[in-house]
């Protein structure tokens, strides 16, 4: 029986420890090509609609938009930022061609949620936004996270089609992702733009080593065994 487990336990093993290094290799290529776009020169959100429906990868793609922000539609989603409670807040950017774009405009204090207490912060007329884009979330990423409030306004989780009907916008005409504002100030300092954390761990390597690792002990144990048993 021992001749039929410890090749199989072997294979199985070696196998585990060879799918992880695939899958780290897939990683770095990930990271590398997260690293090129974040730091590329920024593009038209046009380019960033293109892409897209080209099917290629927009996450963390650097883009700008210009148009002017819906204050009063306001969607605020609850976060924490540099260990302060609070909330991101997402405002629809109306632009020239009709769509609406909703940009992550950064981070506010959980006491200035509501716009009017923070009336600086409510940019009017043509504004022009520098940040990454960021894809849409088709479903709640886990089923530990709250449902969204929508009659308070706090979103637990980025819905964007339930951000874009409860502000009241054709769903139409939004854009199919979202555009994180980076750290450019701001008119009394909020929102906090420059909130978007890029930290993809990658342990792969790790895990290769530890089922390498078992693998060679046990074979190293079972030659033991086996010379214990021929002396």
């Amino acid at each position: 029986m021992a001749l039929i487990l410890l090749p199989a336990a072997l294979a199985v093993l070696l196998s585990l420890g060879t799918w992880q290094v695939k899958r780290l290799h897939w990683k770095e290529d990930l990271l590398a090509a997260i690293e090129q776009r974040s730091h590329a020169e920024p593009v038209a959100i046009s380019a960033i609609t293109a892409a897209q429906q080209a099917g290629e990868a927009i996450e963390y793609r650097t883009a700008y938009a210009s148009g002017r922000f819906l204050n009063d539609k306001e969607r605020h989603f609850f976060a924490t930022f540099n260990g302060q409670t609070g909330y991101y807040v997402y405002t629809p950017l109306e632009l020239a061609d009709g769509g609406y774009l909703f940009v992550n405009r950064g981070f506010v204090p959980y006491d200035l949620k509501e716009a009017a207490t923070r009336p600086q912060s409510l940019l009017e007329g043509e504004q022009r936004v520098t940040g990454l884009a960021r894809a849409r979330l088709t479903e709640k990423p886990s089923s530990m996270v709250p449902d969204n409030d929508e009659a308070k306004n706090i979103f637990y989780w980025k819905d964007l089609d339930r951000m874009a009907a409860t502000a009241g916008l054709p769903a139409g005409k939004v854009l199919p992702f979202f555009l994180d504002a980076d750290a450019t100030p701001v008119p009394g300092g909020l929102p906090r733009g420059g909130v978007t954390v890029i930290d993809l761990p990658n342990s792969h390597l790790q895990y290769a080593v530890t089922w390498y690792g078992l693998a060679l002990a046990l074979l190293g144990v079972s030659v033991f065994a086996w010379l214990k048993r021929k002396s």
